[in-house]
């Protein structure tokens, strides 16, 4: 295994910990990234590291200065074109790979670019694609080559989560051959657009569309927004700024309300459907809701990528956090055991077991979602190349596997984002003080990581997709006594009866294996409970709306998350047995798989109770103690496993986590660096109190 191409890690007072690892953090490194991909990613930092462009300006600027910068920095990155020479060339799931690999890379260091790019290049050329003909090849080509920029308006004021309810209208007159495009009233402006504030000059729409006062459903629409050439909007559209958010301020957020405004019948994306210039409506659904899954199943591209990008700045979390921990030190013990007073030998705060208990969990998170996601990736670039070989199998129902990667990504999205957000909120508490500063950059990451709940898909709206589809498995379980899961993610369910029957013994091994199968009986046992809720609820009248509304709470909900959770741990562990992983670097690795498992479940502790499978402590005390036991054992090697996950300083850009450990030298840089920090403020004479007395000058003492 060739590691020549990792640099080395500076020398620093993180020895003392890396000393204690039993394994090459370097090889560790080749086990959660594939060597040609990080090849990438190396390539991408060292060129925007050396970049003047991509410094870091050391005062936050204004929102519109971000905004320059962002626009500025966008340019730049699409001109370095960082992918293989012959990735064009390439298969098209590797050549996909790459692409992902590129924007993955600046995604975790400069996250406004990566989503002015995602939104403006990547999402609509996407979309040309899948939903549109040859007729919007000039769009297509306009826009990767950067000479039109994008967005894409779906949201409205009043309807988000809601897609199938927009109240945007596309209207065909046949007299002008023109669709018509209007708002009726600003609760149905679109709204948070990415890149339709200032910056876009076309949009992908989301409208209804009308043709002889019959409404289709929701169609997608090229719509010019602005003149290229000036950025003025054009005659019959009010657009602008929706102003400062919480972060990603580089983003340009916008609003649009079109005024009857034009565009012409060749501007619809029309593999789906279409209008003739005599304005018949043609389409190869009978069904609207199908047309819309088709047209927002491009949305799941844009889910991978924040799975993506959470990852990431989970990594960037722990790392900071660890390795802040392994060389703050705080009390020490005195003899009598209370750490009060005493030698000066005081302890780094990861020897406490409390702090490992806090942080290593979130370690175990980041190394298994470091995996996940790479086989949820390959998975899905296989379904979408099956699906693309296929117009028909792609526009009708798209079949078993994308159904399932669809149930798959609606659970990993919320997994990876309510988990990073857990996770850096916990760093920032566990680096005290000093994790306020926001050159400790855990505030940053914690503003960029949340949108991710909330956009492509509102986490607790989007895991009812998932429950919805376990539970059309387990009705089909029932009733053709099979489950249509090409991918085995929930083929276990037909030895249900076998799965329920079990109970916990306190003398069984807990090792990942015997985890898996807590998780699959907790997983059985939930969708059992939900369809007996749903059934008793519809008996007693209540509509299948108001009946899967009334059971999310405390079983739908939680089966979506378990079987999340259970999916990553499973990846994870197929993946490095199926690897050729070096057997020195096993031990650790299944020991953040058994950190990731038990920590999981002990959030679920309850529901294992109330369905008879234990009673008494025992189960407790195996799941807790076992995470205290992994804690210690972790402990040695903590350091060299963040180092194999963590990106280069440059990408972590934290004055807490830097890679050699210098924690005090570099925040005494901070402090005495800080522009103006030292000087008297422009505004002291407007704080001045008159008389007040100088007790430096003894003559008036």
């Amino acid at each position: 295994m060739d590691t020549s191409f990792i640099e080395d890690l500076p020398r620093g007072p993180l020895d003392h910990y890396r000393s204690q690892a039993n394994f090459d953090w370097k090889k560790l490194k080749l086990v959660f990234e594939e060597p040609d991909f990080l090849k990438v990613k190396l390539n991408v930092w060292r060129t925007l590291e050396k970049d003047p462009l991509f410094q870091r300006p050391a005062i936050t600027p204004t929102t519109d200065e971000q905004k320059r910068i962002t626009a500025l920095q966008f340019h730049q990155y699409c001109k370095y074109n960082f992918l293989p020479p012959d990735a064009q060339n390439l298969p098209y799931k590797r050549k996909t790979k790459y692409m992902m690999t590129v924007n993955e890379a600046i995604a975790v260091c400069f996250p406004d670019v990566s989503v002015k790019y995602a939104i403006g290049v990547s999402l609509f050329t996407n979309t040309l694609q899948t939903l549109g003909t040859e007729r919007h090849q000039h769009m297509f080509q306009a826009a990767w080559n950067r000479q039109i920029l994008s967005c894409l308006a779906l949201t409205e004021v009043a309807h988000g989560s809601n897609t199938k309810q927009v109240r945007t209208t596309a209207t065909y007159d046949k007299n002008t051959q023109e669709f018509v495009i209007h708002t009726p009233d600003f609760e149905a402006a679109k709204c948070w657009v990415g890149n339709l504030g200032k910056t876009c000059t076309v949009a992908l729409l989301f409208a209804q569309l009308y043709t002889d006062g019959q409404c289709h459903g929701l169609h997608a629409f090229v719509v010019p927004i602005r003149n290229p050439k000036t950025l003025l909007p054009y005659p019959g559209i009010v657009v602008g700024d929706i102003g400062e958010k919480v972060g990603l301020n580089g983003i340009d957020n916008g609003f649009v309300i079109f005024n009857n405004y034009r565009i012409p019948r060749e501007y619809l994306l029309n593999r789906t459907a279409d209008v003739t210039p005599e304005g018949d409506y043609e389409s190869s659904f009978s069904e609207p809701g199908k047309i819309l899954g088709a047209a927002l199943e491009n949305l799941s591209t844009g889910r991978m990528g924040i799975c993506q990008e959470s990852v990431n700045n989970l990594i960037c979390a722990v790392t900071i956090s660890i390795r802040y921990a392994a060389v703050r030190r705080q009390f020490s013990d005195n003899g009598n055991g209370n750490g009060n007073g005493g030698d000066n030998h005081e302890l780094p705060i990861i020897e406490y077991q409390l702090h490992q208990w806090r942080l290593f969990p979130y370690v175990a998170s980041a190394a298994v979602f470091k995996m996940f996601i790479t086989c949820l990736t390959d998975d899905y670039l296989t379904a979408v190349e099956k699906t693309t070989t296929s117009t028909s199998a792609r526009l009708n129902g798209l079949g078993d596997l994308v159904a399932e990667i669809h149930a798959i990504i609606s659970a990993t999205k919320p997994l990876f984002t309510w988990s990073c957000r857990d996770a850096i909120q916990e760093s920032r508490e566990a680096c005290g003080g000093h994790g306020y500063l926001k050159s400790a950059r855990l505030g940053d990451l914690r503003n960029i990581n949340d949108p991710c709940v909330t956009y492509e898909g509102d986490n607790n709206v989007l895991i009812q997709q998932t429950s919805n589809w376990l539970l059309r498995q387990w009705l089909t379980l029932k009733q053709e006594g099979k489950v249509n899961s090409p991918l085995n993610t929930c083929t276990f369910l037909k030895e249900y009866r076998v799965i329920l029957s079990r109970k916990f013994s306190a003398n069984v091994t807990v090792n990942v294996d015997y985890i898996l199968s807590l998780y699959e009986w907790l997983i059985t046992y939930l969708i059992c409970e939900t369809d007996k809720k749903q059934q008793k609820l519809l008996d007693e009248g209540q509509s299948k709306f108001a009946a899967r509304n009334n059971f999310q709470v405390y079983r739908a909900g939680p089966l979506s998350r378990i079987y999340g959770e259970y999916l990553a741990l499973r990846h994870y562990w197929k993946r490095i047995h199926d690897v050729n992983t070096d057997q020195n670097l096993m031990p650790v690795l299944e020991n953040l798989a058994s950190m990731y498992g038990l920590s999981s479940l002990d959030k679920h502790l309850i529901y294992f109770y109330q369905g008879n499978f234990a009673s008494g402590p025992d189960l407790i005390t195996c799941i807790k103690e076992g995470i205290l036991k992994l804690c210690c054992a972790l402990k040695p090697h903590i350091v060299s496993i963040v180092d194999a996950l963590a990106p280069p300083d440059f990408v972590v850009n934290s004055v807490l986590g830097k890679a050699d450990g210098k924690l005090y030298q570099h925040l005494q840089t901070e402090f005495f660096q800080n522009p103006g920090g030292m000087s008297r403020p422009s505004w002291w004479h407007e704080i001045i109190i008159e008389g007040a007395p100088d007790f430096k000058c003894k003559s008036k003492l």
